[in-house]
């Protein structure tokens, strides 16, 4: 096979997304409030609700040291420890209504960008997941999303109420205190200063944290899926070293954001602390001096506090902020990848009923403008023919055979189906009438019974078990515990390759289009299973144009056209008999003893000459 590898092995777990302003994620998130803007509102009132009875404590501390205490008044103190109470009981009521409402709120926008964000995997070029590993798109998908929606949800909320805070409280000490409120003023540059310097220089951090979190997932995915071959090999230490490798890097990373929050956040906990050690004495002083009374200034301290406070949340939300930015390039990387080719009004569905007449002309393709796959090759395939493609590899086949469904876009040249050029036709249509039936059966983590219906959703049980009967796997399936219910494990690790294999054939008949590619299915399975996938491909392929990627030259011998590759070019084409005639490769071939598969072949060719 010609093209890159999707697997995690070889595509770029730490892929780096576009560098993109605090502003612009915060703009695009936003987008995802619109349609709550009930709930929204609703958050932010209850949030201020809660505030405002949070606020009634200290006038209400002051009033009992002062009046009721200072002044005997032991009338008031009940009525005014009611209200205390009162108090504390309606700010802790419309706090947790806002917890509810926020809580909806947040996994409705969670849930709404994770789906436009899987919903956009689902239909971008196959080029794209060539280079990223899969398990730095599910980071993406699953943990990316949620720290990028923390960044309005929490984050406004928060940061709407701890700003409004602020200012509610300043307006209220100056109120009281102009001069107090002066000095509680003094350790504001600092905090503005501290939080300057940390958004400048947090973001690489937490950009190299995200990252060093998706190769580590990465990994962990591949080794998950290759772990039959890891201990087929012994290469458990060596694994155990890789990902101890990621995982450090890891930790280091995460570390080098801990060490730097551990210096700032207590340095601007100092700098509040500093600004109440000031009030403290300063306020002292006017007691001494007679200018204020103690529950006066005990008043002014718990504003305070609702100061500072406020002051030191918005530092936590800047925190926030720069690992949702971080988070959020990489969510947005995917979101503005341009997607395949959009189906448009000039795209039309092919016209029924499809022949499966398919004509290649002068197409060309290359993954990059140094790495030519295919140069020129033209072909036509007749309805109901079969179209045989050898070659040693890395010649092309399997990339000539993508370009049919338009897996990628051709680099030039044109491909038509029953006369119509395949770029004019809609995706949708254009791949309904192809199956695919590679060398690896691909099943989902499901139910027999699923994976078949892949095929045809709506199929009915009758068209299921005529399809299961005609790719010889009814009565492997009747065996199993639970019959067509039995769960096949991931990647259908409980079925044989052979079953496997039968199963993906019966998808394919399900399905009924009317072109087929094939890559050759028996090379790795016993005589017996052999016999049994063979008679089930030949049923796939009666009255169907088939492209099979040969690996035996045995099921190749009644092929309507052989195509013999080399380099990305067609050298070779003819029936069996034909090709015995002309000295070439495929007659050299041909010729070696002892020779079952084509590849094998063709390396001894390649020996030999």
């Amino acid at each position: 096979m010609s093209r890159p590898s999707h697997s995690s092995a070889k595509a770029d777990p730490s892929f780096t997304a576009k560098s993109r302003s605090t502003w612009e994620i915060v703009r695009r998130v936003s987008v995802y409030l619109k349609p709550y803007k009930l709930l929204a509102l609703g958050t932010m009132g209850f949030a201020l609700l809660s505030l405002l009875f949070q606020f009634l404590f200290p006038r209400l501390t002051g009033i009992v040291i002062d009046d009721v205490i200072g002044k005997h008044q032991t009338d008031r103190l009940t009525p005014v420890m009611l209200g205390v109470v009162g108090a504390f009981l309606l700010q802790n009521l419309f706090n947790s209504l806002r917890i509810r409402i926020n809580n909806v709120f947040e996994q409705n926008v969670i849930y709404d960008m994770r789906r436009d964000v899987y919903a956009r995997m689902q239909r971008l070029p196959v080029n794209y997941f060539d280079q990223r590993a899969s398990g730095d798109l599910m980071t993406r998908v699953i943990e990316d999303v949620n720290s990028v929606e923390r960044i309005l949800i929490d984050g406004t909320e928060q940061g709407t109420v701890a700003i409004l805070s602020i200012a509610a409280v300043l307006g209220i000490l100056f109120w009281n205190n102009p001069q107090l409120a002066a000095v509680a003023l003094v350790p504001i540059p600092l905090l503005a200063g501290g939080a300057l310097w940390y958004t400048l220089t947090a973001h690489r951090r937490y950009r190299a944290q995200r990252e060093a979190a998706s190769a580590m997932n990465a990994l962990l995915m591949d080794n998950l899926q290759g772990v039959r071959q890891i201990k087929a090999f012994g290469h458990e230490p060596h694994e155990d070293n890789r990902f101890g490798e990621r995982a450090d890097h890891l930790r280091r990373s995460s570390l080098g954001i801990m060490r730097v929050w551990s210096i700032y956040s207590p340095a601007m906990t100092f700098a509040t602390s500093l600004g109440t050690a000031l009030v403290l004495w300063v306020g002292g002083r006017q007691i001494l001096a007679g200018t204020l009374q103690i529950g006066q200034l005990i008043e002014f301290i718990l504003y305070l506090a609702f100061f500072y406070d406020p002051v030191r949340q918005l530092h936590s939300l800047n925190q926030m902020l720069q690992a949702a930015r971080a988070a959020g390039e990489r969510v947005f990387d995917i979101l503005d990848t341009p997607l395949e080719r959009m189906d448009n009004k000039r795209r039309h569905p092919l016209p029924s009923p499809v022949r499966g007449e398919v004509v290649y002309e002068d197409v060309a393709f290359n993954y990059a403008p140094d790495k030519i796959v295919l140069r020129n090759v033209s072909l036509q395939a007749r309805p109901g023919e079969m179209i045989a493609l050898v070659g040693p590899t890395g010649a092309g086949k399997s990339t000539l055979v993508n370009l049919l469904p338009a897996f990628y876009e051709l680099t030039g040249g044109r491909i038509s189906i029953d006369g119509q050029d395949i770029g004019c036709i809609s995706l949708e249509s254009l791949r309904q009438q192809i199956s695919v039936v590679s060398q690896e059966a691909f099943l989902f983590n499901g139910t027999v019974r699923e994976n078949i219906l892949y095929g045809k959703l709506n199929a009915t049980e009758e068209e299921l078990f005529a399809a299961a009967r005609a790719a010889n796997c009814h009565e492997f399936i009747s065996r199993l515990p639970q019959g067509y219910d039995s769960r096949v494990g991931e990647r259908g690790v409980k079925l044989s390759v052979g079953e496997k294999q039968r199963v993906s054939i019966a998808r394919a008949l399900l399905k009924d289009s009317p072109i087929l590619i094939l890559d050759e299915a028996t090379a790795s399975v016993d005589t017996g299973t052999e016999r049994l996938i063979q008679e089930a491909l030949e049923r796939l392929m009666a009255n169907r144009t088939s492209f099979v990627i040969a690996h035996r030259l045995s099921t190749i011998r009644h092929a309507d056209q052989i195509l013999v590759m080399c380099q990305g070019q067609i050298v070779e084409r003819g029936t069996h008999e034909e090709l015995l005639t002309v000295n070439g490769l495929y007659s050299r071939l041909a010729r070696i003893q002892n020779t079952t598969f084509i590849e094998e072949g063709f390396e001894k060719l390649s020996t030999v000459e």
